[in-house]
Parts: C-alpha cells; sequence; structure tokens
C-alpha cells in the first residue's frame, strides 16, 4: 500500500532546504532551478517526496527567491515559500521552516533541494524505517567509496549514531569513515524544535549545522537511528557544473534502463536522451541521436530517429520521425516525417500523411494521406485528405500586419513553386500549375494557372555578356545549329 492509499499522510509535513545561492555554479541562476532531465534539481526533490502526500510542505528560499518562488507557483503551488533572509546555515533554515510549521506535530521530513537523483522509493523506506524503529530522528546515509567533502556518519559501539562530523571539523579517524550523511532526515516536530534551539555556531564556518542536532539528540538519551540507501546516487547533491552534468548521465542511464526493461529499443544509449516527463510505450525504436523532451509520448512500434528532437509531442502508433526538430507537434498513426523536417507548435498531421525533406509547418492541419514531400514551408493551413503539395510551394501566411490562414481541400495537386497568398482556398480535386501565384480562390475541380508568358530575348547574352564563357557557350552552340547535318563544323580532308 503506497502512503497515498493510507488513512493518513506518512509525514506531517515537508521540509526542503532551498536558499543557498550555490556559488560554485558560476551562475546568476539560483542552483536549485538548474535544471537536468526536464526539471529543475528541487522539481526532482519535490517529485521524491510527493508520494508521501504530507499536509505541509515548505521551501526554505533565500538567494535569488523571486525566481525561485515563481517556479514554485509552476510546479508546486500547494508548497508554501519561507524566506530566510540571512544564510546562517542548515540548522538556522530548518528552523525557519518549523517557525511557518508550528502547529505541525509528528514526523517531519527534511531535504537539501539539490538532490536531483533521490529516488521516491527511498524516501518512503526511509519514513518507514523511522517510525518501526521509534526514533525521534532518522538520517539517511550512504556508503560510498570516496567520501571526500562529505559529512561523515559517527557510530557508537553498539552501532547507533553518535553524531555527524563535517569534513572541515573532521579528525583524521572521522575523515577515514566511507558512511555519509545525505542531508535527508525524519524527525519529530516537538524533538526538532527543542534541539534546534540548542544549536550553536562554533565550527569552521561559523554556521548553525542541522546536523549537530543529531549530537544534542543523542546526549539527551533519544533515539537516533540511520537508514543506509541501497543506491549511493540517491544521495548525491549537485555543487557544480560538472556535477550537474554527472547527476544528468546518471538519471538518463536510470531512465533509459527503465524503458528498456518495458520493452523499448534504445539503439544507443550513450547519445539517447530523454526527459523524465517523457512517456515511451513497448516495442517503440530510439535511433542514435534522439531526444525526447518534456510531455513528448511515443506509441508503440514507432520509431524515432536518428538525429531527432522531440519537444512536447505526440507520436502515434508505427509512425517513423527521420532527422527532424519538432516542437508541438501532433504526429498521428502511420506517419511519416523527415528527414531534415521542422515541425512547429500547433503541426498535426493525421494517419498516414507524409512530411519530407526539408519541409517546415507552423499551426498546420495535414490530412490523411496527404503529402508536403519536400522543400516547402506550410504555415497556418488546413490540408485535406489525399492532397499533394509539390516542391518548393510556400504557403504566404503573414502580410507584415497579420497571418492569414490557406485551406486546401480534399485530393487537390499543388504544382511544384506554387505560392498560395492567404487567405485563399483551393477546391476539393482542384489542381495549380506550377510555378502559379495563387491569390484567389480555386473551385473544386479547377486548373488555377497564375503565371506570365514565357518571351525569349534572343541574342542577349551575346550582346550584354560579349566575351564571357556563356556567350562562348552560346555561340558555339548557334554554329552547331548552323551547320549542315552531318557537317562538324570544320573543315575535313577531301
Amino acid at each position: 500500500m503506497t502512503p497515498q492509499e493510507t488513512s493518513e499522510p506518512a509525514v506531517a509535513a515537508v521540509v526542503v532546504l532551498a536558499a543557498g545561492q550555490g556559488t560554485r555554479m558560476r551562475s546568476a541562476t539560483p542552483k536549485v532551478l538548474h535544471a537536468i532531465g526536464g526539471r529543475s534539481l528541487l522539481g526532482h526533490v519535490l517529485a521524491a517526496a510527493e508520494p508521501l502526500a504530507a499536509a505541509a510542505t515548505v521551501v526554505v528560499v533565500g538567494a535569488g527567491r523571486e525566481a525561485v518562488e515563481e517556479h514554485l507557483r509552476e510546479i508546486a503551488p500547494a508548497a508554501v515559500p519561507v524566506v530566510q533572509e540571512e544564510q546562517l546555515g542548515s540548522g538556522h533554515a530548518a528552523a525557519v521552516a518549523l517557525s511557518a510549521l508550528s502547529d505541525i506535530e509528528g514526523p517531519v521530513l527534511l531535504l537539501n533541494g539539490d538532490a536531483p537523483l533521490l529516488r521516491a522509493t527511498t524516501v518512503i523506506d526511509l519514513v518507514a524505517a523511522h517510525k518501526r524503529a521509534g526514533s525521534l530522528l532518522t538520517v539517511l546515509t550512504a556508503e560510498v567509496d570516496d567520501p571526500t567533502g562529505l559529512g561523515r556518519v559517527v557510530r557508537g559501539a553498539d552501532g547507533g549514531v553518535q553524531a555527524i562530523v563535517e569534513e572541515r571539523d573532521a579528525t583524521d579517524a572521522q575523515r577515514a569513515i566511507r558512511e555519509i550523511n545525505a542531508g535527508v532526515y525524519v524527525a519529530d516536530a516537538a524533538a526538532l524544535r527543542r534541539s534546534l534551539a540548542g544549536v550553536g555556531s562554533a565550527n569552521a564556518q561559523g554556521e548553525q549545522y542541522l546536523t549537530d542536532v543529531v549530537v544534542l539528540l543523542v546526549a539527551d538519551g533519544a533515539p537516533v537511528g540511520a537508514f543506509v540507501a541501497g543506491d549511493p546516487d540517491d544521495v548525491l547533491g549537485c555543487n557544480d557544473r560538472r556535477e550537474l552534468a554527472d547527476r544528468g548521465r546518471t538519471l538518463n542511464e536510470r531512465l533509459l534502463d527503465g524503458l528498456m526493461r518495458a520493452g523499448v529499443t534504445v539503439v544507443d544509449p550513450s547519445t539517447t536522451w530523454v526527459d523524465v516527463t517523457v512517456t515511451v510505450a513497448p516495442d517503440v525504436v530510439l535511433e542514435p541521436g534522439t531526444q525526447l523532451k518534456g510531455t513528448t509520448s511515443v506509441a508503440a512500434g514507432a520509431v524515432v530517429g536518428p538525429d531527432t528532437t522531440l519537444a512536447d509531442c505526440r507520436v502515434g502508433e508505427e509512425a517513423t520521425v527521420l532527422r527532424s526538430h519538432c516542437l508541438g507537434a501532433d504526429i498521428g498513426p502511420r506517419v511519416s516525417v523527415g528527414p531534415f523536417s521542422y515541425l512547429r507548435p500547433g503541426t498535426r498531421l493525421a494517419t498516414r500523411s507524409r512530411v519530407g525533406a526539408f519541409v517546415e509547418t507552423k499551426n498546420a492541419e495535414v490530412g490523411e494521406d496527404s503529402k508536403v514531400p519536400h522543400l516547402s514551408y506550410v504555415g497556418d493551413a488546413t490540408i485535406g485528405t489525399g492532397a499533394n503539395i509539390g516542391a518548393a510551394t510556400v504557403f504566404v501566411n503573414y502580410d507584415g500586419v497579420a497571418k492569414h490562414r490557406t485551406t486546401v481541400g480534399d485530393h487537390v495537386r499543388i504544382g511544384s513553386d506554387t505560392m498560395l497568398v492567404a487567405p485563399v482556398t483551393v477546391g476539393d480535386g482542384a489542381y495549380t500549375a506550377a510555378g502559379s501565384v495563387i491569390t484567389s480562390d480555386v473551385p473544386p475541380g479547377a486548373m488555377a494557372v497564375a503565371r506570365s508568358p514565357q518571351r525569349n530575348v534572343a541574342g542577349w547574352v551575346r550582346r550584354r555578356r560579349s566575351g564571357s564563357p556563356a556567350a562562348r557557350a552560346a555561340e558555339a552552340a548557334e554554329r552547331r545549329a548552323e551547320s549542315p547535318a552531318g557537317d562538324p563544323g570544320h573543315d575535313t580532308d577531301e
């Protein structure tokens, strides 16, 4: 049974510490707003805690708080931002959060806002272990090969947690410990309030450490436990751009592993990137160089790639999208797209339609079995069923002030190099002659010809480009044309 299926929340409140600027990011953007896998770091942390169905969620903000608060309104409007005016340490941040939760009783989950690999299952297991043990505080820990820079978990002879020591304050013996603090805690709200009131700042940073709560509780004889994460990657934070890239790779590897286990073929995982918000059905093939972003969904039997980016797109069953860039497009079943197509928002391709090489579409509906094979622009248009749009056709939708729509009926044949100047309608079964500029409606079944008669100006090259390679070629051709049949145009032996 999941926490959402129980009669009461697994924890009374969730507190996310997200007030730091993250100076090592070298960025004007607050650290927790940097993104991997289609979500901000903060978004990943909130997603991990969401299944707990806490009665309240508080996010401590500070540096860049306006941007963080705006982001929260977008992704978690129920979360309450609480301002830490001065960043005086994690203990101070937790105290600020609890001041906004004065009526909360029971277990409180505390998380860092920069841990994007933390999984919901790990958090759920941590809370369950805390409740089973009856501890006042349980800390999430991990065993790592290289604990450099991380707080060490110091245990007593009985295996109980005695302290968490930051590396700057650790002895040589403590630095050798490989069990590290994940910065994730479950604590009884009342006990946490009492302990935070006694936290000082006598340390190398001159800050109030949340970890000092452990020492204070142990000194009072309170039960303090630890839960070791099954995967050490779950607890990794993100402090600079290198770690951001590393966490992104790990997250992507997890996602692709899950897809492959579910029946998706990923030809080259090293060049395939999928956001956490994407859905991919079994029997989809993702070719090398594929990127799936945002709310994209791909139905069974579809083939995407190689070298394709889909953002906020829907791809129907057995469709193919080859070497193309698509944004906000609805690609129907058995549709063919590409290579080198650019589908912009509002594009809707019906069953078995085709958009081919070097075609751009925007706010365009292409009907069943219709084709835009190559070298065309289709903007603000509706195309019926079974139509064919010839090469180099342009739907001229913009008059410099406003956009206008073009309607092309069923089984229409648009000749190559046609300009359709909107607003204009081409009726069912109509044709347009190649090279036409269509400015008026074309009745059903008509052939529209809108081009000037061809006029040839004889001798123009010889007169205006005398001595040029073109003039010499033309003169040679004229001499050949004037020679009698079979005469090669030069003297021969008698």
